[in-house]
């Protein structure tokens, strides 16, 4: 700065009380003697100031002592400049050495020694308040896999068991709200920050208040579900097996009719028995199979039966010893509350009246009771084949059944629990096991579910507690009510519809985690199948026990449904014996929660829709079209925007946020209105392993086909071919989208 020195014969008359002061006049000293000392310092050799001819205090009468006549002077040499440079500074401004010069040195170096101590006593503080106090939540943007072994590797087999041990223990007492509670108090325990209990008043459909029976009209023996004779002493040895024995929302009375063996109740099948038999209010002993029951169920409708005996062939099941006596139970519901379809049972909502939702009297039974009724099966072979249960067309069996069953509203509780993202919190992973109700008997599949979904949040929480977060939210569900037509996750979801909607990456599904056997049973989404290949081949290879991974996009039961054909959201479900093997359902949950780019790959998506689309369903030339042209736009996708995302040095943030709001949206071009009962709307699924093409369209060309008129074919066709052009469609709108953003930025 530049500073003008006022010498005693140029101060206004009117000044004369401020400018005589003594104060003022040591201050002016100080002031000069501060500003040659800094004129000295070699980092200020650029000042320069006006001449004091220049200036003219005298002539004006109000003028007054005031600093805005202190401005830097500018000169072509910069900005600043040496008073020394003027020729004239020595005869207007020589004066000795101030005498304080010792005094401003003392100063000085209090000013730096109280420094000193200040900024080492802040060392001090900083460093013993992080080590008493957690540091803050770091995201994992670039993850070694690694770093998801050292999260995991804290599962321990012994405390599944002991969870599921405890949670066995509890079902046989407690009802589903108390179950509930106690899931949500362990998750709690363990660290976890929200955890909810969200309940609804649902329509139940429970067992009556004595088992269903099935009577010989020839012998007039009466037998219970499970083959055993209608006596006290069964009843007694079995009560709760024998209740919770009965297919939920059938309808409910007495028939008597001959037994028509259907087998699996196929299209085909029917159309045979047809042919020789009249099949009007006759009853059908059925083979549950892996076609969809409410799918046979509609068929059997249609073709005039009045009731269904349900039951397992011994064939169908893995050797793993006597299940002939098994007893089970179905549910006819498509999903959710039956009297609020397709709206949440929130209070105030319309209740329809709804106490079955089939005309057909409906009740499984054991294998060994099918013996009872039909001849006895053939014996074994030596080479051990097992010989399927059938009865012969031409034999007769008049039986009479009698089903029970009551209507009420009960309620039925979720637990939902969140562990908050770190840069994406808005974007939700959801991790679905269920938990027991009360109204079902065998507590098995639903302990190892929540046991194992405990163990998860239970090493997550670990990590957390040390300073982690997750990038996206990972959303913990409980369903309740699941074994009814999952319908604790059908309410959730319609209720909080709008925020799944926008808000849900993918669904984890853990509903039946332990299969009995030791091989991997993954199944997902197309767009998921590339990720769980990898995964399984670095623990494999880690391991060096190497085994393929057949990774399918079948139909699966459980909470997922609600998530798969009305959210489309991108999903997959393991299977398996070995608890290490829960580290691979583990890390890719933690990858789709952590890295930058959602793993999904875009290109497998169009590669499935090609493969279903092999095959000799006629009328295929025009899908075939538009999958090439969806497949075109998938590698453009993947390769001009998935890769140089991937990329570290290419990322942009804003274009990572615009891809991933793309990857997970891309199922939802599936989804479509009309499926047969029982049929995914998400057509990229199949009902079984062995069908490779479009269900949808199978189904329709097996129906069609003795028909003149193929009508529901070409409804099929369209549906499919809206869908794949949808997904085309949407491809090209990204692309478009990328490209606008890049022109404006350039």
């Amino acid at each position: 700065m530049a500073y003008q020195k006022v010498s005693a014969d140029q101060r206004a008359p009117g000044h004369s009380q401020y400018l005589d002061n003594d104060d003022l006049q040591a201050t002016a000293l100080d002031l000069e003697w501060d500003m040659e000392k800094e004129l000295e310092e070699p980092g200020f050799d650029q000042f320069q100031v006006e001449s004091a001819e220049n200036q003219n205090l005298g002539h004006s009468e109000t003028a007054d002592l005031h600093l805005d006549s202190i401005q830097p002077a500018t000169s072509p040499k910069g900005r600043f400049q040496r008073l020394q440079e003027e020729p004239d500074f020595v005869t207007h401004y020589s004066r000795s050495v101030p005498k304080s010069n010792r005094c401003s040195f003392c100063y000085l170096l209090k000013l730096l020694c109280t420094a000193i101590i200040l900024f080492i006593f802040g060392i001090l503080i900083g460093y013993y308040t992080r080590k008493n106090c957690p540091s803050a939540a770091t995201s994992s943007a670039t993850v070694d896999p690694q770093f998801y072994q050292d999260i995991l590797k804290t599962i321990q087999a012994e405390d599944i068991k002991k969870s599921f041990r405890n949670l066995v223990q509890l079902y046989k007492s407690e009802d589903d709200m108390e179950i509930s509670k106690k899931v949500k108090t362990h998750w709690i325990s363990l660290g976890l920050e929200d955890v909810q209990l969200v309940n609804y008043s649902v329509l139940l459909n429970l067992p009556g208040p004595s088992p269903s029976t099935v009577t010989l009209s020839s012998s007039g023996q009466c037998f219970h579900p499970n083959g055993q004779p209608c006596n006290k002493e069964a009843r007694k040895a079995g009560s709760q097996d024998l209740l919770y024995s009965y297919a939920a929302y059938s309808a409910k009375g007495t028939l008597e009719a001959g037994v028509i063996d259907v087998s699996y109740g196929t299209a085909d099948d029917l159309k045979r028995i047809k042919k020789m038999k009249n099949t009007t209010n006759q009853i059908a002993l059925l083979k549950l199979g892996k076609l969809p029951l409410l799918y046979k169920i509609s068929l059997l409708e249609k073709a005039g039966f009045g009731g269904v005996l349900l039951y397992i062939d011994p064939c169908d099941l893995p050797k793993t010893g006597d299940l002939s006596y098994d007893t089970f139970m179905v549910s006819l519901n498509p999903g959710g509350d039956p009297s609020t379809p397709g709206y949440p049972s929130v209070d105030g909502s319309f209740r329809q009246s709804r106490s079955n939702l089939t005309s057909l009297l409906l009740q499984p039974i054991s294998a060994s009771l099918v013996a009872k009724l039909i001849s006895p099966p053939k014996a074994k072979t030596k080479t051990d084949i097992c010989s399927p249960l059938v009865l012969p067309n031409n034999e007769i069996r008049m039986v009479s059944m009698q089903v029970q069953t009551v209507t009420k509203f009960k309620t039925v509780t979720n637990v939902v629990g969140y562990l908050k993202g770190f840069t994406s919190p808005d974007r939700y992973i959801i991790v679905g096991s269920h938990h027991h109700t009360a109204y079902t008997y065998n507590g098995q599949e639903w302990a190892s579910s929540t046991a194992i979904i405990t163990a998860f949040i239970r090493a997550l929480m670990l990590r957390v507690k040390r300073g982690w977060r997750p990038d996206r939210t990972i959303v913990f569900c409980s369903w309740g009510g699941t074994a009814f037509g999952n319908i604790g996750s059908y309410e959730w979801g319609e209720d909080f519809k709008k925020v799944l909607q926008k808000n849900v990456v993918a669904y984890i599904s853990i509903h039946s985690p332990i299969r009995g056997n030791s091989s991997l049973h993954p199944i997902a989404s197309p767009s998921l199948q590339q990720l769980i290949r990898e995964k399984n081949n670095f623990n494999c290879t880690r391991r060096a026990q190497c085994t393929e991974t057949n990774v399918s996009s079948v139909q699966i039961k459980g909470d997922a449904d609600y998530f798969i054909n009305h959210l489309g959201v991108p999903t997959v479900e393991f299977a398996y014996e070995d608890s290490k093997a829960l580290e691979l359902s583990g890390e890719v949950i933690l990858q789709i929660a952590n890295e930058p780019v959602l793993p999904f790959n875009a290109l497998d998506i169009a590669l499935e829709v090609q493969n279903n689309l092999r095959g000799d369903q006629p009328s295929t030339h025009q899908l075939l079209a538009i999958a090439s042209r969806l497949r075109e736009s998938a590698e453009l996708f993947q390769s001009d925007e998935m890769r140089p995302a991937n990329d570290p040095k290419e990322r942009v943030p804003v274009r990572v946020r615009m891809l991933n709001d793309i990857l997970q949206d891309m199922e939802k071009s599936f989804l479509v209105k009309k499926v047969p009962p029982g049929f995914y709307r998400n057509i990229l699924y199949h009902v079984d392993e062995k069908t490779r093409q479009f269900s949808l369209l199978v189904e329709a060309w097996e129906h069609c086909k003795p028909l003149a008129s193929n009508e529901t074919f070409q409804e099929a066709l369209s549906e499919v071919l809206n869908s794949i052009n949808s997904a085309q469609v949407y491809f090209k709108a990204g692309l478009d989208v990328f490209e606008s953003v890049l022109v404006e930025k350039n």
